[in-house]
Formats: structure tokens, C-alpha cells, sequence
């Protein structure tokens, strides 16, 4: 048996042992590098953004612009998406949703005259653009605006 063959034993791991003279290669400051905030005990670093009392980057940007917390969002459906149902069918919020058209209703419907129709479908929805309405009315169909 020689010592490169010699295998550390199987089990506990013991923590390092900081602070415990020059030559363990971890002695005086244990690792911490030198003084400052990183040094000490506790957390050891500043929050997220803080650069060191300089003015952080997200106070130092100009704010632009305004965001309407009142603003009602929309789902924007294609007249093309509506040529799935069958004829006479009543398109509803709820009957888009089961078909996978719109992910999750928010505050409604807006329908657009994006592509042709050919089917004569009773549409429901909070708005319809002008051009998606006369394709509707000129398949057969017939629209009614809900609020």
C-alpha cells in the first residue's frame, strides 16, 4: 500500500475549520477576503440593485409613459377562427373558450375582419369591427354587440 492509493474513509464529512492559523490555507480572514459588508457576519450581502449608496440604476433612469390601471383588455379574435363552428351556431365568450380560439376571456371579445366567413353564425361579443360585421351580415349571420 502506498499513500496516493490510501481512499478517504466512507461517512461523516467534517465542516472546514476556518480561522485556524497561515498554513491551513484558511487562516486570518477564513476566506472573507478583506473588510467591508461581505466580511460580516449576517446576511453578508446588500438587497438586489444596491450599489453601494451610489444611485441605483432604477432611480438614475427616467420613467416614461403611463399605465391605465382602469384600461379593460380585450381578446382579439379573427373572423377566420370563427369559420370552425357549424352553421347557426351562437359564438359566445364561453364557446371560444372550449374551442381553444382565446386562452382565458378577460374583459371580452373584440372581433376582426381579418380573413373571410362563409358560415351564418350568430355572433356575441362586446365589439366588432365594421368590416367583420358586414362579412358576418353578408354570410347570412347576424351579430349582436353584448356589454
Amino acid at each position: 500500500m502506498k499513500l496516493n492509493e490510501i481512499k478517504a474513509p466512507s461517512g461523516r464529512k467534517y465542516a472546514k475549520r476556518v480561522g485556524r492559523g497561515p498554513g491551513s490555507g484558511t487562516g486570518k480572514t477564513s476566506g472573507k477576503g478583506g473588510k467591508g459588508q461581505t466580511a460580516r457576519t449576517g446576511k453578508g450581502k446588500p438587497r438586489t440593485g444596491y450599489e453601494g449608496g451610489q444611485m441605483p440604476m432604477y432611480r438614475r433612469i427616467p420613467k416614461r409613459g403611463f399605465c391605465n390601471i382602469f384600461a379593460k383588455e380585450f381578446n382579439e379574435v379573427a373572423l377566420s377562427a370563427l369559420e370552425q363552428f357549424d352553421n347557426g351556431t351562437v359564438v359566445t365568450a364561453e364557446l371560444l373558450k372550449e374551442a381553444k380560439v382565446v386562452k382565458n376571456v378577460k374583459d371580452g371579445i373584440r372581433i376582426l375582419g381579418n380573413g373571410d366567413i362563409t358560415k351564418k353564425l350568430t355572433v356575441k361579443a362586446n365589439h366588432v369591427t365594421a368590416s367583420a360585421k358586414e362579412k358576418i351580415e353578408k354570410a347570412g349571420g347576424s351579430v349582436e354587440i353584448i356589454k
